[in-house]
């Protein structure tokens, strides 16, 4: 008896519960396809207000069109955007904010839309490994904000941003080069490199590429047939004295010092003897393995 009580019971509440949200279904369709402008802003601004995004954005987006031309036309626009950006719709919100700053360029809302629309284009980026044309196209925009904004109270977050995305550039660039070292492409390795740094000299990543020019080169020459490794190592001494000449205090220089040495001893310079080299191999040894605990922990 009591079991079938509950069941009544809560038959009941599923069935009342069904008709309160038809009931709100309704009265929201209604607002929808209302042509009472006042009601429908005043709703989709309530809606907002109490963090229901999804449906202000419905509405401003069907208020879009009957509020054209007036004097509520951008204010409609930008929370239309406003409310597609606080449910997390980036992409449909910055295309909202991209519409609005080509529609309304002297809005009160304009630099406040101008900065949204850049931070949109920042969280549709993706991380180092993948395609980073979504970070290009966020430089891009952000560059010009600050060009034409340079006192915005949003530039400091813009140039932090842009931080960020540059220093990710540079990780994948040097990840892409790096993968050549690892493949044991040595002459690939040291080509792309040096292409790094041919086109971002100020790559954060500068100290390691010098290190993994030096260390191409020295494979590649100690790699080579007989006949060529004289030409190569030279290309190594050169590299050598590029990165100690730039790298005064590095934890790679114990590893390069022996290498250079093995070159010059390749080369008919080196007057030192074996066990010379024996020991100060040993101690770079010790140096590599800790160097790359450190490489695997920072993710290089």
């Amino acid at each position: 008896m009591l079991k079938s009580k509950t069941v009544k019971m809560l038959a009941a509440a599923v069935v009342l519960l069904v008709a309160l949200f038809q009931s709100c279904k309704s009265e929201y369709d209604a607002l929808l396809n209302s042509t009472d402008v006042d009601q429908k802003y005043n709703a989709a601004f309530n809606y907002f207000n109490h963090g229901k995004f999804n449906k202000a954005a419905r509405l401003f987006e069907s208020l879009a069109v009957q509020t054209s031309g007036s004097a509520k036309d951008d204010t409609v626009q930008f929370y239309w955007g406003m409310s597609n950006y606080r449910y997390k719709d980036y992409y449909t919100a910055e295309t909202n904010f991209s519409k609005f700053l080509t529609n309304f360029p002297r809005s009160p809302f304009s630099d406040e839309a101008a900065f949204l629309r850049i931070d949109c284009l920042y969280r549709s980026t993706y991380r180092s490994e993948l395609d980073q044309k979504p970070t290009y196209t966020a430089l891009a925009v952000m560059t010009q904000y600050l060009i034409e904004n340079p006192n915005s109270t949003h530039a400091p977050t813009c140039r932090r941003m842009m931080k960020e995305l540059n220093d990710r550039l540079d990780k994948k660039a040097f990840d892409n080069a790096k993968l050549y070292y690892k493949q044991e492409d040595y002459r690939a390795s040291r080509v792309a490199f040096r292409n790094i740094l041919k086109d971002d000299a100020d790559n954060i990543y500068r100290e390691d590429i010098l290190y993994y020019i030096a260390m191409s080169s020295y494979n590649y020459a100690h790699l080579s047939v007989e006949s060529k490794q004289r030409e190569r190592y030279l290309t190594f001494v050169d590299d050598y004295y590029n990165f100690i000449g730039e790298v005064t205090d590095s934890p790679y220089r114990k590893e390069l010092d022996v290498l250079y040495k093995r070159a010059q001893k390749a080369l008919g310079r080196y007057s030192g003897t074996e066990e010379d080299l024996e020991a100060r191999e040993k101690d770079f040894e010790k140096e590599r393995k800790k160097l790359l605990k450190q490489s695997e922990e920072n993710g290089k």
